[in-house]
């Protein structure tokens, strides 16, 4: 178990290396910067305590991640048609629901330079993790492998939502500012080959690893990396090993389930949980709520609420409309409300959830119904309709065919994952759906609005980094 003293002066340090990552960094003296990489990495618990500082990170500064105001959650899901403003110069929020995004000089382009900037450090600080372990020679066999497959996790999940969010993106593997400031653009292929090498290692790292060290749902486990790997091999349309991999992670009762109770599914440790975020117990950003939760208060100032077409989907009989939504009778609008709190001081009784196993089933479902296994692919959906309270596909239309199928299970992923991670845009994207759903209420949508604007305060720094067609 991690000494607690540790944690806080490793997340000064490594906020120490995020800020070398910009410009300072070419100024930096050489051995300032082997000082505090080598004081990282001289023993076990500092090492670790790196890997934590990463995890705080992702919660508190990295915009991209925490679920606030230029977090993918946000962002991606205004770019669908979940959200929607609750005014209509809403310049920030409106630009993302419009797909109109501008690279530069507005508020949507401060909030697309936040979200990419933020994923940069991450991965900056994935680099820095992984360069300090190859370069140490004090840590243990068990440390090695576990913050190495931690952090090639880390690396792997973000670059994932770069590449998809962005296309083709510079792929920076390395600490070497003189390298990173010069780096073109590399083609959405390489950076998938360079997921898929992260999490590969990842898995075969973390095999011996336990589940989840004191229960905690926070820390990064070979389950969590199987998890993201079945999500991309649906992506990649690899249904065989979608369903291979999905089943792995189903197949650990003992660990994982599905929860009947909704209002239990977002709590801290929950057992459908995966791969959860804590709220910061240290520094300058402490919080004992989700940014989430605080987010989709569904008070009324808020600015993004839940769209009432999408609203209009989800049967009155559905119980994730009385446990998942909420309404603003004064300012008459829906939000998201799988959060219950964002504003108490007390003990934390949620943590983000980032990866849950409601969408493995969403994903072994697809891949099975592509794969002609019908009777397989129901039985998985069914599995989420049982518990919303809905009738189950076996009984009203067992003799369901395979293309309106896949079309109950997409409505089903929209029901299950909304508000979650851009969910939505991204399975717009990968269907190639997006200008059939979107175009009708988005009347100035092009194809080239599919990937977002390369910011460019990013082009500004580094020339070499292509604008993207469109902007």
């Amino acid at each position: 178990m991690l000494n607690k003293r540790y944690i806080k002066p490793i997340i000064l340090c490594l906020g120490y290396l995020l800020t070398i990552s910009c410009e300072d960094f070419v100024d930096l003296e050489p051995p300032n910067y082997k000082m505090v990489t080598e004081t990282v990495f001289e023993n076990d618990e500092t090492a670790m305590a790196a890997i934590t500082g990463i995890y705080n990170e992702l919660f508190s500064s990295a915009s991209f991640s925490n679920g606030y105001i230029s977090s993918v959650t946000i962002l991606a899901g205004m770019s669908s048609d979940i959200f929607e403003t609750t005014s209509a110069t809403d310049t920030r929020y409106g630009p993302f629901q419009q797909n109109q995004i501008s690279p530069r000089g507005t508020p949507d382009a401060s909030a697309n330079y936040e979200l990419w900037s933020s994923a940069y450090n991450i991965i900056y600080m994935a680099n820095s993790v992984l360069e300090g372990l190859s370069n140490s020679d004090q840590l243990s066999e068990e440390t090695l492998t576990i913050a190495e497959g931690q952090a090639r996790f880390i690396r792997a999940f973000t670059y994932f939502y770069l590449v998809n969010l962005y296309g083709d993106v510079p792929l920076v593997l390395t600490t070497d500012y003189s390298k990173n400031a010069v780096a073109p653009k590399d083609s959405a292929a390489k950076v998938h080959e360079q997921i898929s090498t992260d999490l590969d290692l990842a898995i075969s790292l973390l095999e011996e690893v336990e589940e989840y060290e004191s229960l905690e749902r926070t820390n990064i486990n070979r389950f969590v990396v199987m998890a993201l790997r079945a999500r991309i091999y649906l992506y990649q349309q690899n249904w065989e090993k979608a369903e291979e991999w999905s089943s792995k992670v189903i197949d650990q009762a003992s660990i994982y389930e599905i929860l009947q109770d909704l209002d239990q599914v977002f709590l801290k440790n929950s057992r459908e949980a995966i791969w959860q975020i804590s709220p910061v117990p240290v520094g300058r950003r402490q919080t004992t709520y989700t940014r989430e939760g605080y987010f989709f208060r569904g008070i009324n100032s808020s600015r993004v609420v839940l769209s009432n077409d999408f609203v209009a989907t989800i049967s009155p009989e559905d119980k994730r409309l009385a446990h998942w939504v909420g309404y603003n009778s004064s300012r008459e609008f829906y939000f998201p409300q799988k959060y219950k709190d964002g504003s108490s001081s007390g003990n934390i009784t949620e943590y983000s959830m980032v990866l849950r196993l409601a969408e493995q089933y969403l994903i072994r479902a697809e891949a099975r119904a592509m794969q002609g296994n019908l009777p397989g692919a129901i039985s998985d959906l069914d599995k989420l309709r049982n518990r919303a309270n809905l009738e189950l596909i076996a009984n009203t239309l067992p003799g369901i065919s395979q293309e309106d199928l896949l079309e109950e299970i997409m409505e089903e992923r929209t029901r299950e994952l909304f508000s979650e991670w851009g969910h939505r845009w991204l399975d717009l994207k990968r269907l190639q759906k997006t200008a059939e759903v979107l175009k009708p209420i988005k009347p100035l949508w092009q194809d080239t609005d599919i990937f977002y604007p390369i910011p460019e305060e990013e082009r500004a720094k580094n020339p070499n980094i292509e604008q993207n067609e469109g902007y």
